[in-house]
């Protein structure tokens, strides 16, 4: 398994993705509908839907209020203790020989639910709409293959070509980087990724290959070597 010392762009979605995941089921177990949950937060059923879709967009006091309501928000305030803190320099804490405490998390696209392969979709999207947010120019292309492909005549993603012809026009780039069955289909018909250089499109596939074997994060290594020289 490999060790996973810094974190990616695709391992933060993916992260944020399991969080979000994680807090959609606690609240059906609790028996919470997204009106009610929403309620008891304080926010917009709309903001709560886009917490529960790990969307990195909500600020981090809504995931904790979130949390809070569902009784885990201990898990994120126990990284801001002491726990997690250095030991003052000479002390005795400093000089001993045992390992230091490691935060390990098991992180794995799953292949057989196409996970993984949504995952690299909408690592790519949200690379392209960077760029597309700052450079007009780009936004001709995607136009310009979006009339290329409706001018090949019929074909079963004709609507799906409209409705990016709205998003385009309207800059309404939030609408494919949901999670939704309708978010998904519109990425499997986007013209986005035409306008990714060469090196960004690799660089997300290398990730996602990459977090398909799995990793742990922290420093397993060095846990395991100071726990053997003990």
């Amino acid at each position: 398994m490999e060790t996973l010392r810094s974190t990616t762009p695709v391992l933060e979605r993916q992260l944020l993705l399991q969080l979000g995941d994680r807090i959609k089921r606690l609240r059906k177990a609790k028996g919470l509908t997204t009106i009610e949950m929403a309620r008891r937060v304080g926010v917009s059923r709309t903001t709560l839907t886009s917490v529960e879709a790990g969307d990195p967009t909500p600020s981090i006091g809504t995931y904790l209020r979130v949390m809070s309501v569902l009784g885990v928000a201990g898990d994120l305030a126990m990284l801001v203790s002491d726990t997690f803190q250095p030991a003052p320099p000479g002390s005795a804490s400093a000089n001993t020989r045992r390992a230091t405490p490691q935060v390990q998390v098991f992180v794995r696209s799953d292949p057989d639910r196409h996970q993984a392969q949504d995952l690299q979709s909408l690592a790519l999207h949200e690379e392209a709409v960077r760029l597309l947010r700052t450079n007009p120019e780009l936004v001709d292309r995607v136009r310009a293959t979006l009339a290329k492909w409706l001018a090949n005549g019929p074909s079963r993603s004709e609507s799906l070509w409209r409705e990016w012809e709205n998003i385009i026009a309207h800059n309404m780039w939030r609408k494919a980087l949901g999670r939704t069955k309708r978010a998904q289909e519109l990425r499997q018909a986007s013209p986005l990724p035409t306008v990714l250089p060469d090196d960004v499109r690799q660089r997300v596939i290398f990730q996602v290959r990459a977090l398909k074997k799995g990793g742990v994060l922290g420093d397993v290594a060095e846990a395991l070597s100071a726990e053997g020289a003990r």
